[in-house]
């Protein structure tokens, strides 16, 4: 994570990921039989990693919808497990963006209806939203910059290692006097530029329980939702509502949980706007007082739902799409701090693809 030597490749992060996750859990490569993967880098990217570990899968699944790939990716796999179709699932993702640029990693889909207007993509979408927020619900710079803060008090717990990236003190006023990028969004409240690698094995019930012994605490999937509302923010039915509303609703509803039950949240934060938005799609706060919630510290170390627990993409670590991290994380919440009811929640595009886990302990179950 962060910044690698020259000559690196996304597959070749992905498979240090793999193996190291494979380790952990006293499997190889060898034993993986279904594969999935995704990266805007590589366009076959479940079978280049296929080929960078030297294994021919029964099933590979490239599915590619930005941010929210690695739990969509999730979602196929426990259904093939359950299905008797594999028994090993190796989620992986590696990304160069920092090291051969960000235009070079990332290619933006053309929608004619938009080029005219040349849109600086990513972002516009973004500070669109974020500007809608604010004429309808009074949203202001100030609670976006308590986003950005909040992360970087969760980052600086990690100073000193080596995944950290952004630790430095950083204070309302500094996240408002940062340049402008796209109004309202400035440098602070958008997400870092950095490469890295996750992976994840996902395999039975029984089975985790005879690699792992009853020394390793379990993490559970309670409920996944999958949802999706347009491609091209100019195609998006509302701006300040996305389908989180929809994937949100079906992974509670699975877990037979709701908000309130969830103890912490990894929610994906490319920009200032997105935790916002997500918090209200998410029941965490009804619609338009996200922006209160976070200015209130809820979000923040001692606050009332801790989001973002490693400073997210804002402050720890942006590798491309930053699903695959979020989800590592959301693991590591239940099995390393003792969490029982875990949230992770990808995103993708222009607002465009949206997915939730909850993740349990075996005291969920």
């Amino acid at each position: 994570m962060g910044a690698v030597p020259e000559g690196t490749t996304p597959a070749g992060l992905a498979a240090q990921a793999a193996r190291r996750a494979l380790g952990q859990c006293g499997l190889g490569v060898q034993d993986v039989d279904g594969l999935f993967a995704a990266s805007t880098q590589l366009p076959w990217a479940s079978v280049t990693l296929a080929e960078e570990l030297g294994i021919r899968p029964r099933v590979s699944d490239s599915t590619q919808v930005g941010g929210s790939s690695p739990i969509a990716h999730l979602n196929h796999a426990r259904a093939l497990i359950a299905a008797g179709q594999i028994e090993v699932a190796l989620i992986a993702y590696g990304s160069t963006q920092r090291l051969v640029g960000r235009a070079a990693a990332s290619v933006q889909e053309v929608d004619p209806y938009e080029a005219p207007y040349r849109p600086p993509l990513p972002i516009a979408a973004y500070a669109l939203a974020a500007s809608r927020h604010m004429h309808e619900y009074g949203t202001t710079p100030e609670q976006l910059a308590a986003v950005a803060v909040s992360a970087r008090a969760w980052a600086r717990a990690w100073e000193g290692t080596p995944a950290a990236w952004s630790t430095t003190p950083l204070e309302i006023a500094d996240v408002l006097a940062a340049p402008r990028v796209c109004d309202p969004l400035g440098v602070r409240d958008c997400c870092l530029v950095t490469d890295g690698g996750g992976a994840i094995v996902v395999v039975a019930r029984e089975r985790a329980r005879e690699l792992l012994g009853p020394a390793v605490p379990e993490v559970l999937v309670l409920g996944i939702g999958e949802a999706l509302s347009h491609r091209h923010v100019s195609s998006m039915p509302s701006l300040t509502t996305t389908a989180a509303v929809e994937s949100g609703a079906r992974a509670y509803a699975e877990a037979g949980l709701t908000a309130a039950d969830v103890q912490v949240a990894q929610l994906y934060d490319a920009f200032t706007i997105t935790p916002i938005v997500f918090l209200e799609d998410l029941g965490f706060c009804p619609k338009g007082e996200g922006g209160p919630f976070v200015a209130s510290g809820a979000i923040a170390p001692g606050g009332a739902l801790p989001v973002n627990t490693t400073g997210g993409g804002l402050s720890f670590q942006h590798p491309g799409m930053n699903g695959l991290p979020l989800l590592v994380e959301g693991v590591r919440q239940v099995r390393e701090v003792g969490r029982d009811v875990s949230l992770v929640h990808g995103n993708g595009g222009a607002w465009s693809s949206q997915c939730t886990v909850l993740l349990g302990s075996g005291a969920t179950a």
